[in-house]
């Protein structure tokens, strides 16, 4: 790709070009209940399909199209699928089908799809739809065996369809199919609770009231758990991990402690299926009438239903659809008859391919050790997501008495002593980004719980200097996770011309560690501190760094904190500017976005938002790039589609301005379409994180603790800490599949610090994706793309440096 300044690894690269569709026909169906970002997916796979020269069909209604046949089938053209991005269910229906279960049914789909030489599936729904597909194909030779001999195809036929091929996307707003991260709707059904959740807790705020609320998920518990982490509810119920009995006296007993600690609401979350020990479901209505007659507060009920399946695609789940869409069409390609029918999913930032049956035997199995009261194995068979934000709700959930916690005065050994008396800081640096504010919560949260005092430092190493340092509380960071923005206030100057001073103030506070929440200058901070340990020894102390920026242009890691929720701003400000011309004729806008020289904005938003263009630093281009573009967005405009969207990043090219650009496209569209232009600016900054961010945030900052707790305890000699080796000055970054611990010694040879910017970036493999989804021509390098692997069982445990996010 241009720009990235990676190796050029010629031949270990394979390019889907001599991957060709032609002659093939793929039809495309959603199945089972519908999910935000079904839609992204059809276009994908739509697009990509006519792209390498297929045919491709739609399914209307799901299987009972396929059994009807008729006009359920019917031809997609490119422009069939325009403008269906932001729309969310599924817009060529989906139905639950009894025809398709018998064996006559299924007769009638296989006569459907011969008659049109259709032997490539596409199907989007959940294990039942898939398991539905599996049978299909199990059948396959026999059902056109059986249509033989009733006459009701030739000899012909049966050879030129003699192998069905299926790939399977999950579209289910639960997160219940094993072997995938994320299902597709998933973040959005999360967007839909979160959003009531804010809402309630301000007029429970009014009211000191309780609020229990039901969101769905009658076997799976992912909404219940991932929402509860996200708003610091005060208890979740989950299928998976039913409560101890006698858990009515510890939740009575733990809200009237959150009360008397000046908390004025409590929020309880309930997932439909949430059942006892003992296999009784434990209903809204019941926890309502057991807090009222125990405790007498104001309790309400919320049952959040079908809310939760509707409204737009959230960005995640529109960017997590289209790579999915086009990556199935690229594993029907290469599809043979002995390859087993696969799902495309996500694990970590990675697309997999895994055997459909392994996955769904997997997801039987879950509910098999549920049924049969083993609750551990079912969280485990979860996967290792579900686990993790298990493991870290349970970590935030249980705040110890103040009688309890360690303070240093144990007649044991060093060993009780060492645990427990650390000081620790915590503090942010940078441009504000949603999401800080959640990994400050959860730091000090599970810093106490480990023993520590907290320290947080006020306004960045600004603040530090001039000894803006005071002891942080339990109670003190309660309802942070939702609030936007730096509540400990963030500045981005950084620490080098004040060493002597910042040394001072850790002396006399006696920090021993220290944990940095902030972007690009966080890095660079920690980076002059490491440098200055040889200067001063106050710096021989684990520090860490949690990447949060909107730019995501932090070297270390795939995503930072506060990058989801700029990029649902930025898709949601594009999808009401697209409609704002829903009444003019065809209409272009060119759309500038922050970032600096980082890309990552304008070209994830542009995948999310259906861009036909994005401008980047990281691709250089010329006039004769801009000639093209606008001619060819020119020659769509002259078909049915009416808008088009341009995004450039703030500083993708010193004189190709967005003043200029708008000027052009006006100039050269003139007589086929106008122009508009929009700077998005500092909204894309603001507003409360979206649920990703919240959950994202919480994690690391409780895995980051855990790694600086470890840290001290190995640097812990002779009375004090000493740490003074490049591995105890880390960023913690995710990396494809996991969660890793890197030095920032190491990862300066990775950092072009001019740009501010990491040399080699994974997204801009994406880029190729956008341009074939915007009907580019392009070279679309495969071999990034999911390899077919196995569901794993039993893991080893994990070692200390990697996790599952």
């Amino acid at each position: 790709m241009a720009g990235a300044s990676a190796p050029k690894r010629q031949d270990t690269r394979k390019f889907f070009e001599n991957l060709s569709g032609a002659g093939k026909s793929i039809a495309v169906l959603t199945s089972g209940g519908d999910a935000q970002g079904m839609n992204a997916a059809v276009r994908a796979a739509v697009r990509m399909g006519i792209y390498v020269g297929a045919k491709v069909y739609f399914i209307h209604e799901g299987y009972q199209g396929m059994v009807d046949g008729g006009d359920n089938i019917k031809e997609a053209k490119w422009e069939s699928v325009s403008s269906m991005l932001q729309v969310g269910g599924t817009v060529i229906g989906s139905a639950r089908c009894k025809d398709f279960r018998t064996h006559e049914g299924r007769l009638k789909a296989a006569h459907n799809l011969v008659q049109r030489d259709i032997t490539n599936l596409c199907v989007i729904g959940g294990d039942g739809s898939l398991t539905g597909a599996n049978l299909f194909r199990e059948e396959w030779s026999s059902l056109l065996e059986e249509l033989l001999q009733q006459g009701l195809i030739d000899e012909e036929a049966t050879q030129r369809n003699s192998e069905l091929h299926i790939v399977g996307m999950v579209g289910s707003i639960d997160n219940d199919f094993c072997g995938t991260d994320m299902t597709i709707g998933t973040d959005s059904a999360l967007h839909r609770i979160i959003e009531v959740v804010d809402a309630i807790m301000t007029t429970a705020q009014s009211h000191q009231r309780t609020f229990v609320l039901e969101v769905m998920g009658r076997h799976c518990g992912y909404l219940a758990l991932v929402s509860a982490l996200a708003c610091g509810a005060d208890w979740v119920f989950i299928p998976e991990m039913p409560p101890e009995d006698g858990w009515e006296d510890n939740m009575c007993q733990k809200l009237s402690e959150n009360r008397a600690d000046k908390k004025r609401l409590n929020i309880i979350i309930v997932a439909e299926g949430a059942i006892d020990r003992h296999n009784k479901s434990i209903t809204p209505d019941y926890i309502k009438d057991l807090v009222v007659r125990r405790l007498g507060f104001d309790t309400r009920v919320t049952i959040l239903g079908h809310v939760q399946r509707g409204g737009t695609p959230s960005a995640f789940d529109r960017i997590l659809a289209s790579r999915m869409g086009v990556e199935a069409v690229l594993a029907l390609l290469e599809a043979s008859a002995n390859t087993p029918a696969c799902v495309v999913s996500l694990v970590g930032n990675q697309a997999v391919r895994l055997p459909l049956m392994e996955c769904v035997q997997m997801t039987q199995e879950v509910q098999k050790a549920m049924d049969e009261k083993k609750f551990d194995e079912a969280v485990r068979l979860r996967g290792r997501s579900f686990e993790n934000n298990l493991s870290t709700y349970r970590l935030l959930s249980f705040r110890k008495a103040d009688s309890e916690l360690p303070n240093g005065e144990e007649e044991a050994g060093d060993e009780e002593q060492i645990d427990s008396s650390f000081n620790v800081a915590v503090m942010n640096v940078g441009a504000p980004a949603a999401g800080m504010n959640a990994a400050v919560r959860s730091a000090v949260r599970v810093g106490i719980t480990e023993g520590h005092k907290m320290f947080a430092v006020n306004d960045g190493f600004e603040g530090f200097y001039k000894g803006q340092i005071k002891e942080i509380k339990w109670g003190d960071v309660g309802g942070w996770t939702g609030q936007g923005g730096s509540l400990l206030g963030t500045k981005r100057t950084l620490p080098g011309k004040h060493l002597d001073k910042i040394a001072e103030q850790m002396r006399i506070h006696n920090i021993n560690a220290l944990l940095v929440v902030g972007g690009f200058e966080a890095f660079e901070s920690i980076l002059q501190l490491y440098v200055a340990r040889a200067d001063y020894e106050e710096f021989c102390i684990p520090m860490c760094i949690l990447p949060a920026t909107i730019s995501n242009n932090v070297p270390g890691t795939d995503l930072s904190l506060g990058a989801d929720t700029s990029l649902n701003a930025i898709v949601e400000t594009c999808d009401r500017i697209k409609q704002s011309a829903s009444g003019t004729k065809r209409r272009v806008f060119i759309i500038e976005t922050m970032g600096g020289y980082c890309g990552y904005l304008a070209t994830v938003g542009g995948l999310a938002a259906g861009a036909d263009t994005v401008y980047i630093y990281e691709e250089p281009f010329d006039i004769r790039d801009l000639q093209a573009n606008v001619e060819h967005l020119t020659e769509k405009m002259k078909t049915s589609i009416q808008r088009g969207l341009v995004l450039r990043n703030e500083n993708c090219n010193e004189n190709f301005t967005t003043d200029f650009i708008y000027q052009l496209y006006s100039e050269e569209g003139r007589g086929v379409f106008d122009c508009r232009k929009n700077i998005l600016g500092h909204m894309q900054q603001g507003g409360a994180p979206s649920p990703f961010d919240r959950n994202f945030g919480t994690k690391i900052a409780a895995k980051a603790m855990q790694w600086i707790t470890r840290t001290l305890k190995e640097s812990y000699k002779g009375g004090r800490v000493f740490a003074n080796s490049e591995d105890t000055a880390c960023l913690l970054g995710m990396r494809r599949r996991s969660l890793v611990f890197q030095p920032v010694a190491q990862l300066r040879d990775e950092t072009d610090f001019v740009h501010r910017i990491p040399k080699e970036q994974w997204w801009l493999k994406l880029r190729p994706l956008m341009k074939i989804l915007a009907k580019y021509k392009t070279s679309y390098d495969v071999s990034d793309s999911g390899q077919l692997e196995h569901v794993t069982r039993v893991r080893p445990k994990d070692n200390n440096t990697s996790t599952a996010i």
